[in-house]
């Protein structure tokens, strides 16, 4: 009986180590991807699947003052996603506001900020999305368009639809840069924004325009993932749709070869 019972421990201790070491190898060979927080500690759920589905472990990076606390936290992740959200104030990038500035989030502006320089400053892959795109420029020395429809009359492409489940319009990638070297010359994005890149931050590059001449993406031409793009490809993936996938595989991929 005795024997019975030793060697049923000794299997089930050989399971929990295999399971160990399982859990182990999968921790160390899956890059950790931080997801920047829309509200104090949460971000969309969009953003989840998508780093999920691209091969990544999403961890949420909840807005924090604390720049010890994010030194931290940036210790643990291979790369950061900056998630959409509020206008940008415009003491950020030296404007003054205008009438038809949207909602602010000051706090979180500082957050963004602070965390795109410091993961910068340790070499980590970094994509933007919408909000994320426009503030990873602010961050950089870049300034923004703070409302489309008044200070840039001639668009003709409603750039606010809102349905990011959908292709809205088109995009053309600029021949050179990574953007088209994965997605190719075009590709149909949703569109869900009423700000957008104006001067492009020193070392970037515009890498995307929409038929009307808007900035849809920029990237840092001296990094192999700092990019920011202006539509919204997690919702793309997180509704079956792979046409924008890659974005998130490269930043994946650059996480993993760090």
């Amino acid at each position: 009986m005795n024997r019975v019972v030793r060697a049923t421990s000794l299997i089930f201790i050989g399971i929990l180590i295999t399971a160990f070491l399982i859990i182990s190898c999968r921790t160390e060979s899956t890059p950790v991807i931080g997801i920047s927080a829309s509200k104090p500690a949460s971000a969309g759920g969009n953003y989840v699947k998508a780093v999920r589905k691209a091969g990544g472990i999403p961890i949420i990076i909840p807005i924090t003052a604390d720049a010890q606390e994010l030194e931290e936290i940036l210790k643990r992740v291979d790369g950061i996603i900056m998630t959409g959200g509020e206008d940008v104030e415009p003491a950020r990038y030296g404007e003054e506001a205008l009438p038809e500035l949207g909602k602010t989030f000051p706090e979180r502006d500082e957050f963004d900020i602070k965390l795109i320089r410091m993961a910068a400053e340790e070499g980590l892959p970094i994509l933007g999305i919408c909000r994320g795109a426009q503030v990873l420029n602010v961050a950089f020395g870049g300034t923004l368009y703070q409302d489309i429809p008044s200070q840039l009359p001639d668009t003709f492409i409603n750039h606010r639809v809102g349905a990011r489940n959908e292709v809205m319009h088109s995009v053309r990638f600029t021949e050179g840069t990574i953007l088209h070297s994965i997605l190719g010359e075009t590709a149909g994005v949703n569109t869900s924004h009423h700000q957008a890149v104006k001067d492009v931050a020193p070392g970037f590059v515009i890498s995307a325009v929409s038929e009307d001449g808007v900035v849809e993406a920029i990237e840092k031409s001296d990094a192999e993932c700092i990019i920011g793009v202006q539509f919204h490809p997690e919702a793309f993936v997180a509704e079956g749709n792979d046409s924008l996938l890659p974005v998130f595989t490269h930043l994946i991929r650059s996480a993993t070869s760090r």
